[in-house]
């Protein structure tokens, strides 16, 4: 580490100002801070003395993807060789998912880590660290047969329309990950939801039976045609306990239940995510749920409230997307409320449109639009309490 020190020390004076290549100042800084601790301090007042910093956050929150993206990528080799029927083991299947995904990974690095560097040269600040975590969940939040270019074209769309022209960092309105999904399902819609995309076979004829389609997917079908609900209705003939291991078709890192949730208890642990959220919005999704229950007439509304947990991306979305802490509510009330009706809009998404049966993507971007009003109510609330108080 000292021999990498010593040559970007030797690099660095050609970057600062009045060296050659000045002009590219905030690349090199980008570069420089990935990979190490900068080293100067604030020389303003702090108003906050702490260790954490903007890399340090994001750093983290990549450190809780790594149990969804390793078992995303295992599922993806296990999904393909049992729709083969062949025989693989463990690390054959992980070498598999891997070869699928890292492709996706490197488009959503370069394009979106290309972009934030030319709008940082334009502007002349430092490229920010907030796609450290967009640039790995918009590859984890795709099917992963999802062509390369589609990538590519979405991870633009998120930077540029998501994020820079808000501000950049810190000042976007919506979540940038979900922005690119959005954006590939409204233009490239068989892409992202045809029931081939979420095992890529290849040249492989699948075995006899084979259905690539999601457990989502069955049951938006099974209620069109009037169908109750059973437990068949998994993809595959899986059952309760494997969506919750994730052993089931789906986007690349969002079908394990326990994966995410150890993420979870690590963002929880650093304190980088809202429990607040990922709660309020696991029971807004039971309550709904149970509500329909009440009602009862087809596959959604028979359906147990708590299986919406476990299916599709509703764990990843309630981890993950929901708790961002740029679009999502700030005030601690806020955050009940927005977590809340993101549980609420996403079965009733899943219920009501039988175009979209997944919901909790739509429901996240909503909440996004509605959150800056949510937290400006829970502040006026609390003025006109406060000054109850003083009247009195």
């Amino acid at each position: 580490m000292k021999f990498l020190r010593d040559k970007v020390d030797l690099l660095k004076p050609h970057f600062s100002e009045g060296g050659k290549l000045s002009f590219l100042h905030s690349t090199f800084d980008a570069i420089e801070t990935f990979l190490f601790v900068p080293n100067h301090t604030t020389k303003g007042g702090a108003h906050i003395k702490d260790g954490i910093d903007l890399k340090r956050t994001m750093f983290f929150v990549v450190i809780a993807l790594i149990p969804a993206l390793l078992f995303g990528m295992w599922n993806l080799g296990y999904q393909f060789h049992r729709a083969t029927g062949a025989e693989a083991t463990l690390l054959e299947n992980f070498w598999h998912g891997l070869l699928q995904t890292l492709p996706l990974i490197i488009v959503s690095y370069g394009v979106g880590l290309a972009i934030e560097m030319a709008f940082a040269q334009f502007k002349g600040h430092p490229v920010n660290e907030g796609f450290l975590v967009s640039g790995l969940l918009i590859p984890m939040v795709m099917p992963v047969d999802v062509p390369l270019w589609m990538v590519g074209v979405a991870t633009a769309f998120a930077v540029v329309i998501g994020k820079e022209v808000f501000g950049g960092t810190g000042m976007n309105l919506l979540n940038p990950a979900l922005t690119a999904r959005m954006f590939l399902y409204i233009g490239y819609t068989p892409e992202m939801s045809g029931e081939k995309c979420w095992v890529p076979l290849g040249d492989q004829a699948a075995v006899e039976g084979y259905s690539g389609a999601t457990t989502l997917g069955n049951i938006a079908s099974a209620s069109a045609d009037g169908s109750g609900w059973s437990d068949s209705l998994f993809s595959w003939g899986t059952g309760a306990m494997d969506s919750i291991y994730g052993t089931i078709p789906g986007s690349v890192a969002e079908t394990s239940v326990i994966a995410i949730l150890i993420g979870a208890v690590f963002l929880i642990a650093t304190g980088i995510g809202s429990w607040r959220i990922m709660l309020s919005t696991i029971l807004g999704g039971l309550a709904m749920g149970a509500i329909l229950n009440l009602v009862g007439g087809n596959a959604w509304y028979d359906m147990p409230a708590w299986y919406h947990l476990i299916i599709g991306g509703f764990m990843f979305g309630a981890v993950f997307m929901a708790t961002d802490p740029v679009s999502a509510a700030q005030t601690t009330r806020g955050k009940w409320i927005y977590g809340f009706f993101i549980g609420v809009i996403t079965v009733l998404i899943r219920v009501y449109n039988p175009g979209y049966p997944e919901g909790i993507m739509m429901a996240i971007l909503l909440m996004n639009v509605f959150a800056p009003l949510i937290d400006y109510y829970v502040v006026q609330s609390n003025i006109k309490m406060r000054l109850k108080r003083v009247k009195a």
